[in-house]
């Protein structure tokens, strides 16, 4: 069938909408009407260069659609059903899906890797050309043909523009929180950088009971996002060294947690050095695969300090989402806030320009 789609041909150029052919689905297999495609950095990484992805791709990799035809053997899902894609397909029987840890699978790796599903192929071409699926996803195309293995079903009554955004921003901000720092009530916590992310990591740690939130941003419109979703100081770090701020609102101590939701390695090192003794600072944000981070060792020796990193937000997302979708309808996680703009499909680039001046908390495309 054909489909439009949002093309990544080349680093550093837009995304071409292109009329592609999408193939049935294979066995193990569902095509998906999307309805929904989130607005996320990770996408824009890659356009960057400063992720890797094969290309040429259909990029897009949170969202949620409607379920049309199945392959053969597909048994958890059937036409009609409202789904979003898990952008880290795991097989469910290595070590770390065993684990409770699926985001690590190398299942899914190998996806993300070669854009290709778990036979070697693809399902999207160009004329004569091979699209490749960006990880197991690709979101921005009115059609995609996605894993059964990486498909959850959703309810029928939830908004699908809202429902979106569990699919990566929800889950890896408030994920990071209750998974990988397992933050306690009436801790402090650090959030550094307050976008789609930052956002969910600074409502995960409200949710998680913590006392003191301190979001950290250059742009004073993300610093009011902040408050919103529950940060109780926020600091401009274009107005002086915010370890030091950070530093002086903690009575000299520092914080208990600290996250790095921007992916830049300066920064990184100020989550780290905010930190209090025995203190954790959670790297979330992306950065070029080479980067690396230096501390200093007698820190993490004599004050027994933990920097670690978060993928996926550390979750299980079949167990995770369905909840974090209760805590929504409980009013208790602020979804409709977080969905701030929302495009046509056909205006992609300009929604990529605006995350880029940071205008917008969340926004997704729809078709």
């Amino acid at each position: 069938m054909r489909a439009k789609a949002a093309v990544l041909f080349e680093v550093g150029k837009a995304l071409e909408i292109r009329d592609i052919e999408v193939q049935p689905p294979r066995a193990g297999e569902a095509l998906v009407r999307m309805v929904a495609g989130g607005v996320c950095h990770s996408d824009l990484h890659v356009m960057t260069g400063h992720l890797y992805a094969p290309l040429p791709a259909i990029l897009g990799h949170e969202g949620s659609g409607i379920v049309e035809e199945v392959g053969p053997g597909v048994t958890s899902v059937r036409p009609g059903d409202h789904v979003i894609p898990l952008w880290r397909l795991s097989c469910g029987e290595c070590e770390y899906c065993t684990a409770g840890r699926p985001a690590l699978c190398p299942t899914g790796t190998a996806i993300r890797m070669t854009g290709r599903l778990p036979d070697g192929t693809t399902r999207f071409t160009l004329g004569d050309v091979e699209l490749k699926h960006f990880a197991g996803v690709s979101s921005f195309a009115e059609y995609s043909v996605i894993p059964e293995k990486a498909l959850l079903r959703i309810p029928d009554d939830l908004p699908l523009d809202r429902a979106a955004l569990f699919g990566c921003a929800v889950i890896t901000g408030v994920g990071a929180v209750i998974n990988a720092a397992r933050v306690r009530p009436g801790s402090s916590v650090a959030v550094f950088g307050a976008g789609g992310i930052g956002l969910n990591v600074i409502q995960g740690a409200a949710l998680a009971g913590a006392e003191t939130i301190i979001a950290v941003d250059l742009l004073a419109r993300k610093l009011e996002y902040a408050r919103e979703f529950g940060a109780t100081h926020t600091i401009d770090a274009s107005a002086g060294d915010p370890v030091e701020q950070i530093r002086t609102l903690t009575g000299g101590r520092g914080v208990d947690y600290a996250f790095e939701a921007i992916g830049a390695p300066k920064v990184m090192r100020q989550a780290y050095d905010t930190l209090a003794k025995r203190g954790m600072a959670v790297l979330i944000g992306v950065t070029p695969m080479a980067t690396e981070v230096s501390v200093p060792v007698m820190s993490l020796v004599f004050e027994e300090r933990v920097l670690t990193g978060s993928v996926y937000g550390s979750s299980r997302p079949r167990t995770d989402i369905p909840r974090l979708i209760g805590l929504y309808r409980a009013g208790k996680l602020k979804l409709d806030e977080l969905l701030t703009r929302t495009y046509p499909f056909e205006q992609i680039n300009q929604a990529y320009e605006a995350l880029e001046r940071g205008e917008v908390a969340r926004s997704v495309v729809t078709f």
